[in-house]
């Protein structure tokens, strides 16, 4: 079993580097904002995961700049657990007025992309 994940998660990889979405231009002035809004996200994610690749797609498309953290770290692992209650990936940690947020679902995560970088 864990050759067959493997290998579909290399083909995966492999298919989303072939087939990667255009990157969305902005002028400098717009990205530097939404860069600055994007430092209070992180996503906790697995390379070959599908739903995370999803999620790292729709940011691609939306030319957002969101910092990535393995899960498969232990500290990181913890992190999830013990901060946001499971040990699911994707997972969006969101840090707005001095509260976190962990948002798991990925079509949850590109519904919150979407609207709020669009």
């Amino acid at each position: 079993m864990f050759i067959v994940r493997w290998l579909l998660g290399r083909i995966i990889l492999l298919l989303n580097a072939i087939f990667a979405p255009k990157k969305r231009q902005r002028p400098v002035t717009e990205q530097v904002k939404v860069d600055e809004q994007t430092r209070s996200l992180q996503l906790y994610q697995y390379a070959a995961c599908p739903f995370c690749v999803k999620v790292r797609r729709t940011m691609r498309r939306q030319g957002l700049n969101i910092n990535l953290i393995d899960a498969k770290q232990t500290e990181h692992q913890q992190t999830l657990v013990e901060q946001g209650g499971r040990a699911m990936v994707p997972c969006l940690r969101i840090e707005e007025d001095g509260q976190v947020k962990w948002m798991y679902e990925s079509s949850d995560i590109i519904n919150y992309l979407n609207q709020r970088f669009a």
